[in-house]
């Protein structure tokens, strides 16, 4: 049955709602039809649902009516991209302004670490996503992302990985460098796990070139990449006896993925991604998978023009869920702190759009809900549990907070 990406939820006026009748015949043919109708229907308040249910089941972006505090933990005016817990209870944080800083266990003004790369600065561009080794305690192996020039005016996502010694970075190397085609500073991905094995998975975004990047793997971006610790390409990655394509791929056809997290029971690699205007997906991720951008699609071109007709496609993998309109996800976790008792097994996302936690309830790999927990946080970048059990959320511009819930949670 075709699925359509909304429901009305707010009172509208007689002569929309004869509209709505008259089209509501029309539904199972044409998705894009609705979308169409849905830009002239301004009363209307557009929620997310399950695109990949048996029967159409839209469900609210509810807000849960919990008390939850948001204490700051860490203060600071950038924007902190991704941040990672050392054993010893530090907390690294990476800024998208090219910073890296320790937050050493027990206070509350961050030190910071030099001995980066040099780093393409600008718009989603700078340094990203950090990770340590799941073996740090024997190798002291960090990784991080970031945007990298090439001096001929273009730039790319680059995975190094690096040592820490004090306050520097020592043994840098590059473990893994996308080809630049361009010189735009939007769509670099990106998001670092390490999988059971071992084995290091990242995110590219399409870095803006829709049409060319996401379908074609002989080229990078619009992927997901899987490669050893040490930048090796796993012998059993799907493209890896195709000669013209690029063998760290794992999976195609995303736009901008930028959650990423490990299944703490199956084991298996989740993510989401922006869409465009409407259309932001979770998605399984599978080995040699394509996840259809742009040919499918359950988003529209930010000026309300159509990118495709379809949504669904053989051969192409369909979201666990999607949100139409987009909240602009970011940051992703696992619950498994008995903090959140309620919360356990399920995911929290952040929103940059709406300056929200969403919790994603899950049912095996079905989502069956998404609602606000927490709100008023500007834009929300990324998402972590640490070790202590707490769930600590990223804010541009405002620095890091942990969330304290009350005790009826």
């Amino acid at each position: 049955m075709m699925k359509y990406p909304f429901i009305l939820i707010r009172p509208i006026g007689k002569t929309s709602m004869s509209l709505l009748r008259n089209i509501k015949s029309k539904i199972k043919g044409n998705i894009k039809f609705v979308r169409k109708i849905s830009l002239i229907t301004t009363s209307c308040a557009l929620v997310p649902f399950c695109a990949n249910s048996v029967d159409i089941a839209p469900t609210s972006l509810s807000k849960s009516e919990r008390n939850i505090t948001a204490q700051l933990h860490l203060a600071d005016t950038g924007i902190p991209w991704g941040m990672v817990w050392l054993p010893n209870g530090d907390l690294l944080i990476t800024l998208r302004d090219g910073e890296l800083k320790r937050l050493k266990k027990g206070k509350v003004i961050a030190e910071t670490i030099s001995g980066l790369p040099e780093i393409a600065v600008g718009r989603q561009g700078g340094l990203l996503d950090i990770v340590v080794h799941p073996d740090y305690a024997s190798n002291g192996w960090i990784y991080f992302s970031y945007a990298k020039p090439d001096h001929h005016g273009n730039k790319s996502t680059a995975i190094m990985r690096a040592k820490l010694q004090g306050k520097a970075l020592t043994e840098q190397e590059d473990i893994y460098v996308a080809q630049a085609y361009g010189n735009k500073g939007n769509h670099f991905g990106s998001r670092l796990v390490f999988d059971n094995e071992g084995d290091l998975y990242f995110s590219i975004g399409d870095r803006g070139q829709r049409d060319k990047n996401p379908q074609n793997i002989t080229r990078d971006a619009g992927k997901i990449y899987r490669v050893r610790d040490d930048g090796g390409i796993p012998d059993d990655n799907p493209f890896v006896n195709n000669d013209e394509a690029k063998k760290a791929i794992y999976s195609y056809g995303h736009r901008n993925p930028q959650g990423m997290v490990k299944h703490p029971i199956t084991g298996d690699i989740w993510t989401h991604e922006h869409g465009p205007r409407g259309g932001d997906e979770i998605n399984l991720i599978g080995k040699g998978k394509n996840y259809g951008w742009p040919v499918i699609s359950y988003g529209i071109n930010y000026s309300g023009t159509e990118i495709t007709e379809l949504t669904q496609k053989k051969g192409m993998e369909q979201p666990l869920w999607y949100w139409d309109p987009s909240i602009a996800p970011s940051g992703m976790a696992f619950i498994t702190s008995e903090k959140y008792p309620e919360w356990q097994g399920n995911i929290v996302i952040g929103s940059l759009k709406f300056g929200q936690v969403v919790m994603v309830t899950l049912e095996g790999n079905k989502v069956v809900k998404a609602e606000v927990i927490k709100d008023e946080l500007t834009r929300v970048r990324n998402i972590k549990q640490g070790p202590d059990g707490y769930v600590y959320v990223a804010v541009d511009g405002k620095g890091i907070f942990k969330l304290i819930p009350d005790k009826s949670l």
